[in-house]
């Protein structure tokens, strides 16, 4: 790598944090080697369907076992963490000869993985929590609240490769150079704006759409100079794709419940906890229509609900309209 810059290696930034921190560093590790699989997907046979599905009855993608398994047994051949909660395995997963170990990760290990043989950017998303029950590691450890995640954060693979965390202590943004794979502080202190010109919804649902977010897409499409409308609609199709952008730019993300998923679709522990704690220790919110993403108990392991995540301004708005159905001015 060639560069003018000072940069700061991950290893190095992270190393007051302890062993969370020692984590991210290892999920790292395990992502840059999933970076490099997916550089090379069109040139193996690693893309299309596995003739599985996961336990939401989503198509499992032969990249999204491979990337499973690799941070599963990288997580386990590592000496902190000692039980793995992941979107694409039914239960967790205890690593026996961890006793002694207090960490947990639960993580979507390819999240938009729909997009892969289109060459979409896709990504990892993790949360890191300790656990809190003297003796071996058991599934009720995993059902904390989203404020007690010790860290959480996401690996984007896009036209580079970006790791994006918090431990409580702000957000950084972090670039790996494909010729060492390491990972270089590029993105120090990330704060989302408070509002943005981009709201990403998938408007195939439009009609199945509670009114309330009916009324702000209708918002969002107005033209009106003093709030800088209409906003701009921008759909991944992959949440972590979606919601970097919005993080760094500005704008909302939203999977409302409709009536085929009333509770929503997204996956608490995996999907939504994880960037509800990046985004309000950016400056942004985190919603599921009335209560704090953070503040919702699980009751299961593969838990949906609806989310709305993004700037505070926009959050804000869009509540407003859920819970009067209409623009008060």
């Amino acid at each position: 790598m060639s560069t003018n810059r000072n940069l700061t290696e991950l290893s190095s930034f992270i190393a007051d944090v302890g062993d969370p921190g020692k984590l991210i560093v290892d999920l790292a590790a395990t992502g840059s080697k999933v970076s490099q699989l997916l550089d090379k997907a069109g040139l193996t046979d690693i893309l299309g369907e596995s003739g599985a599905q996961n336990v939401s009855g989503d198509e499992v993608k032969k990249l999204d076992l491979i990337a499973n398994e690799l941070f599963i047994a990288d997580l386990k051949a590592g000496n902190i963490c000692c039980g793995v909660g992941s979107e694409e395995n039914e239960k967790v997963l205890i690593f026996e000869d961890r006793d002694d170990r207090s960490y947990l990760v639960l993580m979507d290990p390819l999240d938009g993985s729909s997009n892969i043989d289109v060459n979409v950017p896709v990504g990892t998303i993790f949360s890191i929590f300790k656990k809190e029950n003297e003796g071996p590691c058991s599934e009720s450890d995993f059902y904390q609240k989203g404020s007690k995640q010790i860290a959480a954060g996401y690996l984007l693979y896009g036209t580079s490769t970006m790791l994006v965390f918090s431990s409580g202590e702000g957000v950084n943004g972090f670039t790996m150079d494909k010729e060492s794979t390491k990972f270089f502080l590029s993105h120090p202190k990330i704060q989302t704006p408070e509002s943005g010109k981009t709201y990403s919804i998938n408007h195939g649902y439009f009609d199945d759409f509670s009114h309330g977010v009916k009324e702000y897409i209708r918002y969002c499409g107005q033209t009106d100079e003093e709030t800088n409308r209409p906003y701009s609609s921008r759909y991944v199709g992959s949440m972590v794709s979606d919601f970097h952008r919005n993080l760094l730019k500005g704008g909302i993300f939203m999977y409302p419940d409709t009536g085929k998923n009333p509770n929503g679709k997204l996956r608490l522990l995996y999907e939504c906890n994880p960037l509800a704690f990046i985004s309000e220790q950016a400056g942004g919110m985190a919603v599921d229509g009335s209560r704090r993403i953070l503040d919702i108990t699980p009751s299961k392991l593969h838990q949906t609900t609806p989310v709305f995540i993004g700037s505070a301004n926009m959050v804000k708005k869009a509540m407003e309209f859920q819970t009067t159905g209409h623009f008060s001015g």
